[in-house]
C-alpha cells in the first residue's frame, strides 16, 4: 500500500473521533481554559479543526511564511460552524491525498517568519506531523471536557464514559 493511501486511511480514521470530541463542545464554554497558561477551548478546538488542512498545504505549497501570510486562529462561534469549518478542512485534505501521488510527497517544505526558520522538513514528513498533531491536540481537547465533566467519546476502544 502506497504512503498516501495510509495517510488517508488514518485520516479518515482519526476524523471520526475527532468529529465526536468537537462534536461535544458547548457553545457557552469557548472562553473556558483549563489554567491561565493553556489556551482557550476556543483557540484549542480551531487549531484542530484546521490541522487537516496542513495536509493541504503539502500538496499545495512549498512554505508557509509567516511574515507574508500573518497566523490567523480560525473564525468560529458556534459548534456548527467549528464543524463546517472541520468538515471543509478535512475535505480538502483528502482531495489532496486521493488525487496526490507518491512523488507529490518528496520535496522539501518550510515553515518561517521571514528569515527565521522554524523547520524544513519532506512535504511526506510535513502530512505526518500534520496528523500527529491532530491527535495530540484532540488529546488536549479530551483533558477540558474531562475538566468540564463532560462525556469523552471512545478513541481506539471505549473510554471510562461508554463502559
Amino acid at each position: 500500500m502506497s504512503t498516501i493511501k495510509e495517510f488517508l486511511e488514518e485520516l479518515d480514521q482519526e476524523s471520526v473521533v475527532t468529529r465526536k470530541m468537537l462534536e461535544r463542545i458547548p457553545d457557552d464554554k469557548l472562553e473556558w481554559q483549563p489554567h491561565v497558561k493553556s489556551m482557550p477551548i476556543k483557540m484549542l478546538a480551531g487549531h484542530i479543526a484546521e490541522l487537516a488542512g496542513w495536509i493541504t498545504l503539502a500538496f499545495a505549497t512549498d512554505e508557509l511564511d509567516f511574515a507574508t501570510t500573518p497566523y490567523k486562529l480560525p473564525e468560529w462561534n458556534t459548534n456548527a460552524e467549528l464543524l463546517d469549518f472541520f468538515e471543509q478542512q478535512l475535505a480538502g485534505a483528502k482531495e489532496h491525498l486521493m488525487n496526490g501521488k507518491e512523488e507529490d510527497l518528496e520535496p522539501q517544505w518550510t515553515l518561517r517568519n521571514g528569515e527565521i526558520v522554524y523547520m524544513t522538513l519532506t512535504k511526506r514528513a510535513l502530512v505526518r506531523q500534520s496528523l500527529s498533531q491532530i491527535i495530540h491536540h484532540r488529546a488536549q481537547l479530551g483533558v477540558y471536557l474531562r475538566l468540564l465533566d463532560i462525556p469523552i467519546p471512545g478513541t481506539y476502544g471505549p473510554s471510562a464514559d461508554e463502559q
